[in-house]
């Protein structure tokens, strides 16, 4: 009988859940949001802070690194939420105060009912809190007010990471949320090629027992063309590890990520479209009446139709915004004197 050969030393190195010990091409990012909440060691309120660039590229996880080394060297309370399963400030208030230890009935309270179990529970801890807002383009208005003045309930110093695909996040939100907002930006742009092989490589290096040459560049290629996402890249290395394990391989081949690549798709449409804010999911719904349009033509249309339109140099940033996360294309058409023109169309 042929032994079986060892494919995988630890699979779970490829989810995406998965944090590693160092992350690799973020050390600025995670410097900057560390001193941003350095305060609340100190018992002081922290700097409220914006994370925002293109999905898959270490948004969450830099904010989930800071959190883990201030949980455990500092004393500070941190809390994960990600905005598409806690929507409303009732929802996310209770999840605060449960992770606290205060039991929180099922039943629907009301949020002055909320408020009251969050004191509750901060009168038993006297930690500094932060919270993360993952995908906050999701929050309900209303509920992200009550967030930035939660500090009128309770005295523990509390601050805010936001995190989004989108720049222009908050741009909408009404005058008296963003005045409370009181926010630093912190961009996260996308990962060059030898960026992103790095990280892979890291990666192959805790999941695989062996990796020919070649997997990792193939799989950062991959990441790269479909968007620049991480977990492109990280299932072609799950993908290919499993043709070579069905295969009882000695190792994850060059042959075996071939047999997969052209399977791996890119982040669904669908779901990107959720995350976009009502300005772009206009501009999106303008630019797919045609096959393309010309840059001041689109935004002449968008004007149009909207009692009060942006400026075109917010509207030309959105146009940009729905460009990275490839629902629409851009391209530089020359004319004549007038140097070059944009020509949008559908992705």
């Amino acid at each position: 009988m042929i032994p079986e050969l060892k494919i995988f030393k630890n699979e779970d190195a490829l989810s995406t859940e998965y944090l590693p010990e160092l992350l690799p091409n973020r050390e600025n990012q995670i410097k900057e949001l560390a001193n941003n909440l350095l305060p609340a060691a100190k018992g002081r309120k922290p700097q409220n802070t914006s994370l925002f660039g293109p999905p898959g590229i270490g948004k969450t996880a830099v904010t989930k690194f800071v959190f883990r080394e201030f949980e455990e060297y500092s004393g500070i309370k941190t809390f994960y939420i990600n905005c598409w399963d806690y929507r409303t400030a009732v929802a996310i208030l209770s999840k605060v105060s449960i992770d606290l230890g205060t039991f929180v009935q099922r039943r629907s309270m009301s949020k002055d009912e909320v408020i009251e179990k969050l004191k509750e529970a901060c009168s038993k801890s006297r930690k500094s809190l932060i919270i993360c807002l993952d995908e906050v383009d999701q929050i309900e208005k209303e509920a992200l007010y009550d967030l930035l003045r939660i500090n009128q309930y309770i005295e523990n110093p509390v601050g805010i990471v936001f995190i989004s695909n989108n720049p222009h996040v908050f741009m909408e939100i009404e005058p008296r949320i963003r005045s409370s907002l009181s926010i630093e930006e912190i961009e996260f742009k996308p990962y060059s090629l030898e960026e992103m092989k790095g990280i892979l490589k890291e990666r192959a290096k805790l999941a695989f027992a062996a990796v020919e040459e070649g997997v990792v560049l193939l799989a950062a290629n991959c990441a790269l063309k479909k968007g620049g996402d991480v977990r492109i890249g990280l299932d072609c290395l799950r993908k290919s590890g499993r043709i070579a394990e069905q295969e009882n391989s000695d190792k994850v081949k060059v042959e075996h990520i071939k047999k997969i690549i052209s399977d791996i798709k890119p982040a669904k449409p669908e779901i990107l479209k959720e995350k976009i804010n009502e300005t772009e999911r206009l501009i999106l719904e303008i630019v797919r009446e045609k096959k393309s349009w010309m840059s001041g033509e689109l935004y002449e249309s968008y004007s149009k139709r909207i009692e009060n339109p942006v400026s075109e140099r917010y509207f030309r940033d959105f146009v940009n915004h729905l460009a990275e996360i490839n629902l629409i294309k851009i391209r530089e058409r020359k004319r004549g004197i007038k140097g070059r023109m944009r020509v949008i169309s559908r992705a």
